[in-house]
């Protein structure tokens, strides 16, 4: 371990170094953009989940294995077609049929039931998809190239960044645009808000709340379908590949607010800027205390430790959340 006074006056050296600052506020925006496309994918995982447990009040612990199924399906019929748009148009259907199949033979039984018993069966699904995309696609990893029309990089902010990244986000932009745009100003998107506020009352109301729920559940399930497929690229492909992601999927809905599309929104960012930044910066930050193969073993966990104490920072302050959906959804 190094004395904490000379490693702090080290590193100010090196950052007000000629060429230092530019090249620190260079990662600095690449490590931002890289944060903002991965709380684009964590928000589409998101939006889904917080409707079926704002709304159904179901406690869904398969929704990162629809994310898992939803990447092997787009990059099976990419290998198969060659068009990245193919794959696209293919996952969608096939993951709404998938979520509206699954709503119905399965979790429709579990809906009275209570949340314990909900974990327990969804945990369940969880094995069944692992050991079904063993047996379909193989133990290995699989790949799925980035689209020829998406290679390269752009100049953005006076930066090369790659082309697929910002297609992310900009497609994850559009989608959360979509979504604002069904929840805010369509009958559908109303009955969702009501439900949320008070899901007795809808249906006291006489909307067909089974309906209802089978319809979210397949728009979850569609919304992490597209998120593997957004990720398919950048990522291997491999079974048990949604549960990480659905622990972070978790607290961005807490952090956000249950129910809340506008919370899982910006908390989505929030959370995937804060662990894409936190593990880049603070292996750096750590070697001006600690030696390097010590600060890059602790950088990593510490920045995952960062997203829990951003959660419970908000509930000390927030325990409903963010934005709560009594204000607004």
């Amino acid at each position: 371990m190094r004395h904490p006074l000379l490693a702090v006056a080290a590193l100010a050296a090196c950052l007000l170094a000629p060429g230092a600052a530019h090249a620190s506020a260079s990662l600095l925006l690449v490590q931002a953009l890289n944060g903002l496309q991965f709380g684009v994918l964590l928000f589409l995982l998101a939006a889904g989940l917080t409707l079926v447990f704002g709304i159904m009040n179901f406690v869904n612990l398969a929704h990162g294995s629809l994310y898992m199924i939803g990447a092997y399906l787009a990059a099976s019929l990419y290998h198969w077609s060659g068009s990245f748009l193919l794959a696209a148009a293919g996952v969608v259907p096939a993951m709404l049929a998938l979520g509206l199949a699954l709503e119905r033979i399965a979790l429709s039984r579990l809906a009275q039931r209570d949340h314990l018993e909900q974990v327990l069966a969804t945990f369940g699904l969880i094995l069944f998809f692992n050991e079904a995309a063993r047996m379909i696609w193989g133990p290995s990893p699989f790949y799925m190239g980035v689209p020829e029309a998406l290679s390269g990089t752009i100049d953005l902010f006076g930066i090369a960044y790659p082309r697929y990244r910002a297609a992310i986000i900009v497609a994850g932009l559009l989608v959360a645009l979509g979504c604002y745009l069904v929840i805010h100003r369509t009958r559908l998107g109303m009955l969702i808000r009501a439900g949320a506020a008070n899901r007795t009352m809808v249906g006291a109301l006489g909307v067909n709340i089974g309906l209802l729920n089978a319809l979210l559940f397949g728009l979850g399930a569609v919304l992490a379908g597209i998120a593997g497929l957004m990720a398919g690229p950048i990522l291997s492909v491999q079974p048990g590949m949604g549960e990480p992601i659905l622990i972070l999927t978790m607290v961005v809905i807490v952090i956000g607010g249950i129910g809340s599309i506008r919370g899982a929104f910006c908390a989505a960012l929030i959370v995937g800027v804060v662990d894409t930044v936190g593990r880049a910066f603070l292996p750096l930050l750590l070697r001006a205390v600690f030696e390097r193969q010590v600060a890059n073993a602790a950088g990593p966990a510490l920045a995952s430790m960062l997203i829990f104490l951003l959660m419970a920072a908000v509930l000390a302050c927030r325990p409903q959340g963010l934005f709560p959906v009594k204000n607004g959804g």
